[in-house]
């Protein structure tokens, strides 16, 4: 399978990411769209959060059951969004038609590349450690990293969100970066038209 866009990362930002472009399912541009998620949850950060103050989540809200939770509601949802779990990514290639995404057990294709991981050491993605550098607004003490980015794209078809584009540690600051990112993508397909996705309540 080739996909347009494939995300790389179940936490925060990869999942918010993901809704937003399966929310496009209906639009014209992003009809005949194929979205992946490699949903590699493991070491997200949410394992261990505790949330008393992200608006809309009701005070002690735990991080592990938003990941869980954040998959059912993609699968109901946007069932149209593909799901990889029990994955893990090794390397990120340039490809003819775009980029292959190679994991610890398949190969994929696609023209865009989200990477939605955490800031931690290691990180062992091979063809991406030229964009590595040192987190800009992490306390030094904790040595994070980023990847080299304006506005959450490294290169052509490829971006970053969350954390290692750059941003703090901070649920809502991930959630809005990833589904920024997923709103570039959208105006890309819809031939640079500067757009985004709203439902709404229907009058009777």
């Amino acid at each position: 399978m080739v996909f347009d866009t494939l995300i790389v990362g179940g936490g925060v930002a990869g999942m918010q990411c993901a809704l937003v472009l399966g929310s496009a399912k209906d639009k014209p541009y992003a009809q005949d769209k194929t979205v992946g998620i490699i949903m590699h949850q493991r070491a997200s950060h949410l394992q261990d959060a505790l949330f008393n103050n992200v608006l809309g989540l009701p005070a002690g809200t735990l991080g592990k059951d938003i990941l869980s939770e954040g998959k059912q509601q993609l699968t109901d949802v946007y069932s149209h969004v593909h799901q990889i779990d029990n994955e893990k990514v090794t390397a990120v290639l340039d490809d003819e038609l775009g980029y292959k995404v190679i994991t610890n057990k398949n190969e994929y294709t696609t023209k865009n590349v989200v990477i939605a991981l955490n800031y931690s050491k290691p990180f062992t993605i091979a063809g991406l450690e030229q964009y590595i550098e040192r987190h800009s607004r992490a306390n030094p003490m904790k040595d994070r990293i980023q990847l080299r980015n304006f506005n959450h794209l490294i290169k052509e078809g490829l971006y970053c969100c969350g954390t290692i584009a750059g941003w703090r540690s901070q649920f809502a600051i991930a959630a809005g970066s990833g589904a920024s990112v997923a709103t570039d993508i959208l105006t890309l397909w819809n031939d640079n038209i500067s757009t985004k996705v709203h439902d709404k309540v229907k009058a009777e």
